[in-house]
């Protein structure tokens, strides 16, 4: 396995879930794990539709299913499901138990890799894959490897992603790894900057793009990642980090009460039709 994985799945049936498996076809199939049929048929379709725009990528390596069985001899399971501790915990708990050999990796881009391999009874199996949106544009990987995780792991992710065309950075066990620890104050100063002055989001963001050369100005970018997925970030990295610059901002959780959860909801700083 020193060359990487040949049996590789992915937990999960979002963006990042589908982008992943899109891109892991490159190298090989992939099983997709999905909770149900219907969010099974919806994950197929956006994985595979992802995965013919990919260099490699061949969709028909893309094997959706929703029985953890089916996954009993893969080498790598990645967990990429929703920012909650409790669930991540159960999910990881899950696809240790059922797949016993298998590297278990989790896509968390703000709760500590670690604990989440305590609390699953797999410390030594679990190691932080965090990938961006969207993945299969997107080249980096932020790669985290705990104390506890068993030799080689590490050396099998690296290559792993390697083989899948992305730019690897071994980051520290921290909440927020390197780039949203950074990332988040800025956005979130972003927000707080609208209410105190009134400016249009608009205006915000072009600011930032035409100023700093941002290819997305940061109100659009919240849009982009989802409202009550950054208020989630900031709530870990908060968590984690005490600081008053990681705290969601009261009017980006005001929108998330509204229902207003960015570009997926239709509507957030912007409006989508």
């Amino acid at each position: 396995m020193s060359g990487g994985y040949e049996r590789p799945a992915v937990a999960g049936s979002g963006v990042i879930a589908c982008g992943l498996a899109a891109c892991a076809t490159a190298a090989s199939r992939v099983h997709l794990l999905a909770r149900s049929d219907a969010s099974a048929w919806r994950a197929e379709e956006q994985a595979q539709a992802a995965a013919a725009k990919v260099p490699d990528g061949e969709p028909s390596r893309i094997r959706v299913t929703t029985n953890v069985d089916d996954l009993i001899d893969c080498d790598l399971v990645v967990e990429a499901i929703i920012e909650d501790l409790e669930i991540k915990t159960e999910v990881l708990a899950e696809l240790g138990t059922a797949c016993t050999e298998a590297d278990l990796a989790t896509t968390t881009s703000s709760l500590g890799v670690s604990e989440l391999g305590e609390r699953s009874g797999h410390a030594e199996r679990v190691f932080g894959l965090h990938v961006f949106n969207p993945v299969p544009r997107m080249e980096l990987v932020e790669l985290c490897l705990p104390e506890r995780l068993r030799a080689g792991a590490g050396e099998r992710a690296r290559a792993w992603c390697e083989q899948l065309g992305k730019t690897v950075v071994g980051v520290p066990d921290q909440a927020g790894f390197v780039v949203n620890r950074l990332l988040f104050p800025y956005l979130f100063d972003a927000v707080r900057l609208l209410e105190e002055t009134g400016m249009r989001p608009e205006d915000v963001d072009s600011c930032m793009t035409m100023g700093t050369g941002h290819p997305m100005g940061p109100l659009k970018l919240l849009d982009f990642v989802g409202l009550d997925v950054a208020v989630a970030i900031g709530e870990g990295l908060h968590r984690d980090s005490g600081a008053d610059a990681h705290e969601p901002p009261e009017a980006l959780r005001r929108l998330v009460g509204k229902g207003k959860l960015g570009r997926k909801s239709g509507a957030g700083f912007y409006e989508y039709g």
